[in-house]
């Protein structure tokens, strides 16, 4: 393409109007860049801050005058020094004198200059405003030619191209603007920090970032609040740019009887609209996306800011903080950008840049200074000779003087006869005749040696590098004296990040899974107790053909460890089941974990932490295969799921459990059969690993429970084992899973009583139940301690009436207890609800069953609402059946004290097994 330019004809230029448009706007971009939207890195100052701070030097409108109308001003800004809009120069003005835009405020403004909800200020003929103390430091010295001077924009003015700056204002005060293609962002600093930061570099110029992060920790921000983490200001101060993450302050405030009142919010972040985060919140209520507020407002006044937030009954003050936090402006991120104009150039600066360029101009300030300094007490000295010359020679002066036709003659003369210069000689004539007495002679004197004293200062300072350093960092010293004050804003190690988690109550919850796969979680408080032999109420509504398989209860932040029927294992948080009704089905858990087609879930366990070296998990199988495996075996444990044990083809996963090696491990069968061993009895074994056998099963018998159950540790009862071996150790494979050590010999008709574990009182009991609703509860010291491997003492009796043992958990008598039939019925019930019998005793109707069969128990914290209690019919004695003949007495029976009566422990004579 012919991009040459036609001819002028003369009155017009033709041009490419590609490349005038290039030429044009790089000159506009960095007019913008240069002149309007950057902050020159010396003073820290936008050309438009410079202008009005020094029409107000001008003005002599300092922080010890009187104050002038911001009209003035403004007026003498845009009339000299800045020729664009006036509320662009006021609204700057006004930004300068708000102590919530301004960690130290620049000018003293008196009126309404704005507030912190967004109110604008009032109009500039109505203000009055006068410099501070502070900003009077910016412009020290200026008239001492520290600073170069230009032209303004009509050439009849002579303004600074920056000022002097005693302090570097651009770390303390930040700054703020969007140029052409480049923005800057820079937050407020602390003046203490950042002066003390100054001399730490000044007097080691290698110092490190850490050394200056040990001084400097982070911004300061007027409004004060929370800084969360400490990453973001590590990059913004090694890089120039980073991102922060600010929170409000806020406490949570209780009312007389210690119950959580309302959010009380004292300190907003940075540049947040206090009415407009209002206004936010509010909408939110509204759209009911944030719960658990019952009102708020605004008791903010001139003691400081207080936006009352008040609770709902019952919510939880920090899950509301935490949702605020994650939907408000409660908490921003700050961008930070580090960039400001050097040396006619922008530049995105880490921190030790920064205050590396404002040394580097306080040095050039101070030699102007003291050159000029040097000058004038030079100039002053030189007349000071004259005076001395003078008063030595006052009578001839005199008459030279006397006999000088003219001044200029007369001045001609002295210089000649004396030597004196031109300015010494005026000096001599413009000198008063008072100035000759004896007593101003002593004056000039002191006054000469005091200024040849400076004189020899100025000179060793511009002479040594290190003494106008030390001049530097001795003013510096001054600043932080006069004006540093304590940090306001608070940096916390946390990383201030939410995730769900912080959302979601960390309540108590029911899982609940079916057979299907189905899945979900109700709040604890949802299910009411009922006394023993209540009917239960529907608690899942499930398919025809699916069975409510486990159930247990954990708080919403807990990590579950699934583990499916083929040994796999997926981690899941509480929070992230579906949550519904009582009689909600659930969801899917294909949904949240990927199960193969025909893996069921088999236990779900609980944990706070998988770094505890002390607590493993157990494993048992149908064929009473039992694992022990470290926990921290399972920290890297994926979504996908990993294999958590090797089964052989024919067996399958039952149940694992959490236990220390001080614990005890229970397996139960479904004819009835139990054993009680050590888990130090178990050698702890890789997680790929298959087991060693726990309990020898009866022909068409399989383990149906296992438990970890507490008790005081007794000797191991080795009275009917065989002798062990080093067999017991051993792993068993699929191959051999039949064999090994017997140990006890299964002496069925054992009641226990000899060589039986000592426990506490009611505390150590366990609750055994059938498929067909019976069941008892029966003390742990009823059971001995045996080794493992044997065939294990009878735990109930294997009855047409009492139907196969399907469950088996160990409880406390304050606890309560939870049946869930294969239908989804589900009965709460109070475990001294249920009476205590030995091992021996066929046990009492538990819960009344139809066509359902109960599929699994759970043991749960007792409810604690006491008017919230299902009293149904069915005492103790109609459901109480013992085996013909067999009962010989009644401790306590349940016609002394019906229904209420404390619970009773029934004894029964020993039988012999006959299932």
């Amino acid at each position: 393409m012919d991009t040459t330019s036609p001819p002028s004809d003369g009155r017009r230029i033709p041009v490419n109007i590609e490349e005038e448009m290039r030429g044009s706007y790089l000159a506009y971009a960095m007019s913008v860049i240069i002149g309007r939207a950057l902050p020159d890195v010396r003073d820290g100052l936008k050309p438009v801050h410079r202008r009005v701070l020094y029409a107000m030097y001008e003005q002599r409108n300092t922080w010890n005058s009187s104050y002038k109308k911001s009209a003035r001003i403004v007026g003498d800004v845009i009339g000299k020094y800045h020729p664009h809009g006036d509320s662009a120069v006021y609204d700057t003005m006004v930004r300068m004198a708000q102590p919530f835009a301004m960690r130290y405020l620049l000018v003293d403004g008196q009126g309404n200059f704005g507030s912190v909800d967004g109110d604008p200020a009032a109009a500039m003929r109505y203000t009055e405003v006068r410099m501070t103390r502070l900003a009077g430091e910016l412009l020290n010295d200026i008239e001492k030619e520290t600073v170069d001077y230009q032209e303004n924009y009509d050439g009849s003015e002579q303004e600074p191209t920056v000022l002097p700056a005693s302090y570097p204002n651009l770390l303390v005060n930040g700054s703020g603007g969007i140029a052409v293609g480049m923005a800057t962002n820079m937050p407020p600093h602390n003046l203490r920090e950042v002066v003390q930061a100054t001399i730490a570099l000044i007097r080691d110029p290698d110092i490190g970032v850490d050394e200056l992060m040990r001084i400097i920790p982070g911004p300061d921000f007027p409004t004060a609040g929370y800084i969360f983490g400490r990453q973001g200001i590590i990059d913004a101060y090694t890089t120039g740019r980073g991102k922060i993450k600010v929170r409000a302050k806020a406490d949570i405030e209780l009312d007389d009887k210690g119950d959580e009142r309302a959010i009380i919010v004292t300190e907003l972040p940075y540049q947040v609209n206090k009415a407009k985060l209002l206004e936010a919140i509010a909408g939110l209520v509204r759209d009911k996306k944030i719960d658990g507020i019952r009102d708020l407002r605004d008791e903010s006044d001139r003691t400081g800011m207080r936006m009352f937030i008040e609770l709902k009954r019952g919510a939880i003050g920090q899950i509301v903080l935490n949702k605020l936090f994650a939907m408000t402006a409660m908490q921003t991120t700050f961008g930070i950008i580090n960039l400001a104009i050097v040396r006619a150039q922008p530049q995105v600066l880490p921190l030790k840049d920064l205050l590396s360029h404002f040394v580097n101009h306080r040095r050039d300030v101070v030699t102007r200074r003291c050159r000029f300094d040097l000058r004038k007490a030079e100039e002053r000295a030189h007349i000071l000779e004259g005076y001395l010359i003078a008063l030595d020679n006052i009578d001839e002066m005199i008459r030279i003087i006397k006999a000088s036709p003219t001044p200029a003659e007369a001045r001609v003369a002295l210089m000649s006869r004396f030597s004196l210069s031109e300015i010494q000689a005026q000096s001599i004539l413009d000198m008063r005749l008072q100035r000759l007495t004896g007593l101003e002679r002593e004056k000039i004197q002191t006054e000469y040696a005091e200024v040849m004293a400076r004189i020899g200062e100025l000179k060793a300072i511009l002479a040594d590098d290190g003494l106008l350093m030390q001049l530097i960092v001795t003013e510096l010293e001054g600043i932080e004296e006069r004006y540093g004050d304590a940090r306001r804003t608070q940096i916390l190690d946390a990383s201030g990040d939410l995730d769900m988690e912080d959302l979601i109550a960390d309540e108590e919850m029911v899982v609940t899974v079916t057979t299907t796969g189905y899945i979900k979680r109700t709040p604890l408080s949802e299910y009411r107790t009922q006394r023993r032999g209540g009917k239960g109420r529907a608690g899942m509504n499930t398919k025809a053909t699916d069975d409510v398989s486990n159930l247990f209860v954990a708080s919403a932040h807990t990590l579950l460890l699934i583990f499916t029927n083929t040994g796999q294992v997926y981690p899941l948080k509480v929070w992230e089941l579906p949550q519904g009704g009582i009689a909600s089905s659930g969801k899917a858990i294909v949904n949240l974990i990927p199960l193969e087609e025909g893996e069921q879930i088999r236990s779900i366990v609980p944990v706070e932490s998988l770094d505890d070296p002390n607590l493993f998990l157990v494993f048992a199988t149908h064929q009473g295969v039992i694992k022990r495996t470290a926990l921290d075996q399972y920290r890297n444990v994926r979504q996908k799921g990993i294999r958590a044990i090797n089964l052989s083809e024919d067996d399958d996963l039952i149940g694992v459990r959490l236990a220390g090696e001080d614990g005890f491990i229970m397996l139960v069968t479904a004819k009835g059969q139990s054993i009680i061993f050590q888990v130090s009895d178990v050698r702890s074994v890789g997680r790929a690993s298959i087991g060693v056998r726990g309990i020898r099963l009866r022909k068409g018998d399989e383990v149906v429970a296992m438990d970890v159950v507490i008790l005081e540790k007794p000797e191991t009862d080795d009275v009917d084992a065989d002798d062990a071996d080093d067999a017991d150790d051993a792993i068993v494979d699929a191959a051999d899973a039949d064999d090994g050590d017997d140990g006890d010999d299964g002496d069925d008709g054992d009641d226990g009583e000899d060589g039986e574990a000592t426990v506490d009182d009611w505390t150590a009991t366990i609750v055994l139940v059938t498929e067909n609703g019976y069941g008892k509860r029966t003390p742990l010291d009823q059971f001995r301690v045996q080794r493992r491997g044997g065939l294990g003492l009878r735990a109930l009796p294997y009855t047409p009436r009492n139907g196969p043992l399907v469950a088996m958990s160990q409880v406390k008598s304050e606890d309560d207890l939870m049946l869930v039939t294969d239908g989804g019925t589900i009965i709460r019930l109070a475990v001294n609800d249920i009476r205590a019998y030995s091992r021996a005793a066929k046990g009492v109707r538990i819960i009344h069953l139809s066509d359902e069969k109960v599929v699994s128990i759970h043991s749960v914290p007792a409810s604690d609402d006491d008017d919230d209690v299902e009293l149904e019919e069915g005492g103790d004695e109609e459901n109480m059946e013992l085996e013909d003949d067999q009962a010989t007495s009644v401790v306590a029976s349940a016609s002394e004290g019906g229904d209420d009566a404390p619970p009773a422990v029934v004894a029964t004579e020993d039988t012999e097994d006959n299932s």
